[in-house]
């Protein structure tokens, strides 16, 4: 599935002010319903400097890339990770799976509450 970046900044202050988050062991995700499949990423330079955050970006959006089916409706989503020693990959993509599961469990239950 394909999905768009999210780039402008008032996007981004949309997200944060209405969306919902949902944790995981190295990441939070905000996201608000949307039209289309939309994502962003924000590494604050508390996580290194620009080599480190760049290389953060890449692995979220790879293992995002690579999971994104697994949401059933379309979102808005931004990804922000914790800081720690160091990244992988795998750690990504298994905390992003958690974190998708939730959203997708979240949404099924307002659905039934409505």
């Amino acid at each position: 599935m394909n999905y768009l970046r999210l780039k402008k900044d008032a996007d981004f202050k949309k997200l944060f002010g209405r969306g919902k988050r949902v944790f995981s062991p190295t990441l939070t995700l905000i996201y608000f319903p949307s039209r289309t499949m939309q994502m962003g990423v924000a590494v604050s330079k508390k996580h290194g400097k620009a080599v480190k955050r760049n290389r953060i970006k890449r692995l979220l959006r790879a293992a995002f890339d690579k999971n994104c089916n697994l949401l059933e409706d379309n979102y808005a989503i931004v990804l922000l990770p914790k800081i720690a020693e160091s990244y992988s990959f795998g750690s990504f993509e298994k905390s992003l799976k958690i974190c998708l599961s939730k959203v997708n469990s979240c949404e099924a239950k307002a659905r039934e509450g409505r």
